[in-house]
């Protein structure tokens, strides 16, 4: 569905006449269907990497295509944003409306959808976020993890075959994180939506089907949960952490208590100790 052949992007200071070079030859293929997280810390290009994946950005160098689709085709635009939607880190910067149905709304009907076509949308999109019965409510009188699921309702209402996160949960609280996680993951196994998650949450990392690990513009790994968090050594070099009982596993194995180093959730770990005990 999205392919990133050679891509390169940097960032011009015209001031100095200089740039910083923030996407180094990236190559990425994400099938339709996948729930990929990207991980990586403050400046590792993340978020930019997010941006080119519906035409917000274009590649210096290399090409980015969605279905086929060349974002620097200015002609396929409109089609792009359709088939990749984009939710940002802070709720507020994406409500446009007072009322929440009709900042469900905003988006079908700049696409021009018919009055009742968009009534069936809205409505669609606010049940699969658990949020219809607060359709009549003000935006800004919910919770963030509420505004958040709004936000995500107003992607859904656009019909997009991809949704992108660009740190979806960061200002949220554990509670608001939870929901917006249980939400993307229903998406992704209920509706088939692809889903890009760039978080640096290790615990909803682990919820992905497969695990992009950037670092200085490259992509460094690429593979399922169990497989990149096994590399802990690995990680902490690039100043990223690994779930809390993966790195418990990590520190057991290497005191001489091997339970294995394939834990990623507290469920497991508690499994393998018990295993072990019984030895």
């Amino acid at each position: 569905m999205i392919e990133l052949q050679n891509v390169t992007y940097a960032y011009h200071h015209d001031e100095q006449n200089d740039m910083t070079l923030v996407l180094r030859n990236i190559n990425l293929n994400i099938k339709q269907g996948e729930f990929v997280a990207i991980l990586g810390h403050n400046g590792s290009g993340k978020s930019t990497l997010a941006k080119h994946l519906n035409g917000l950005l274009l590649p210096e160098g290399g090409k980015v295509l969605i279905k086929g689709m060349d974002t620097t085709d200015l002609s396929k635009q409109w089609d792009i944003r359709q088939t990749v939607g984009m939710v940002f880190q802070n709720p507020d910067n994406q409500m446009v409306a007072t009322i929440v149905e009709e900042d469900v709304a905003f988006g079908p009907e700049n696409m021009g959808v018919p009055p009742l076509e968009i009534r069936q949308r809205v409505d669609f999109a606010l049940k699969k976020v658990g949020m219809y019965d607060y359709r009549l409510h003000a935006p800004h009188l919910l919770s963030g993890g509420q505004k958040q699921r709004v936000a995500i309702a107003g992607v859904i209402a656009m019909h997009p075959q991809c949704i992108v996160l660009d740190e979806p949960t960061a200002m949220l609280d554990p509670i608001g994180r939870r929901e917006v996680i249980e939400t993307i993951k229903m998406l992704n196994r209920e509706e088939g939506i692809t889903v890009i998650l760039i978080t640096h949450f290790m615990d909803e990392a682990v919820e992905a089907d497969r695990i992009v690990v950037m670092d200085k513009g490259k992509i460094l790994m690429d593979g399922t949960p169990i497989t990149v968090f096994s590399e802990v050594e690995a990680l902490k070099s690039v100043g990223l952490d690994v779930p809390q009982v993966t790195e418990l596993a990590f520190v057991l194995k290497q005191s001489g208590f091997n339970v294995g180093a394939d834990i990623l959730t507290v469920e497991q770990c508690i499994e393998r100790l018990v295993a072990y005990k019984k030895g």
